[in-house]
């Protein structure tokens, strides 16, 4: 690793975050660490950190186990265009949240994956409506925690079955649908319309 602009794929941010502050020599850091969500507001945040002046090295570290397509939209000027002196790094557990104009502009290291993962018993590349269906009824008990942790896997198994038509709208429906989880919509709807947006987007 090194205190330059970049995306750090991590299952565990404070971990990570230890590691980066083992590297600091004369740069100045910045942390904004969420929990769960980054929201708008702390977009604002690390832009308004950016601007400021400072005749060291700052690095903004910027941390949250999602980051929606509006914040990411927000941060983009400016890790396009930081000013002079300032490095961004973004620390998230899943590449798949990541939008496609984040990714075109920085380098992404992976540093450790997930915990390994139950299999998906749910053949993303024969899907259909009747599948759809099994599907949701199986998992109609699932909270909300574990339906992140499901629609995660369907994601990138979306990603790696390579049937689907996928896009920056995909990714951003993957990303829509943690925060549909997060404001605590049922985690049964918010299954079923992932799987029928994602059947529609499936190549014919």
């Amino acid at each position: 690793m090194r205190l330059v602009s970049q995306v750090i794929i991590s299952s565990d941010i404070d971990d990570t975050v230890i590691q980066l502050e083992e590297l600091q020599q004369n740069e100045r850091f910045v942390k904004i660490i969420k929990e769960d969500t980054f929201l708008v507001e702390d977009a604002k945040l690390a832009i308004e950190k950016a601007y400021m002046a400072s005749e060291e090295t700052t690095v903004i570290i910027i941390a949250a186990k999602t980051f929606s397509p509006v914040v990411q939209n927000k941060l983009l000027k400016v890790i396009e265009e930081p000013p002079p002196k300032k490095e961004f790094i973004l620390i998230t557990p899943s590449k798949a949240t990541i939008l496609d104009t984040i990714r075109s502009r920085l380098p992404i290291i992976v540093l450790s994956q997930e915990k390994e993962e139950e299999r998906l018993d749910l053949d993303l590349s024969q899907l259909s409506l009747a599948a759809v269906y099994d599907f949701v009824q199986t998992h109609k008990r699932t909270d909300a925690k574990a339906m992140k942790e499901l629609v995660e896997r369907i994601s990138k198994a979306a990603i790696h079955s390579q049937v689907y038509n996928l896009d920056e709208n995909i990714l951003t429906l993957f990303s829509n649908t943690y925060i549909a989880l997060d404001v605590g919509s049922p985690p049964q709807f918010v299954l079923n319309t992932l799987l029928l947006k994602l059947l529609a987007r499936k190549k014919r």
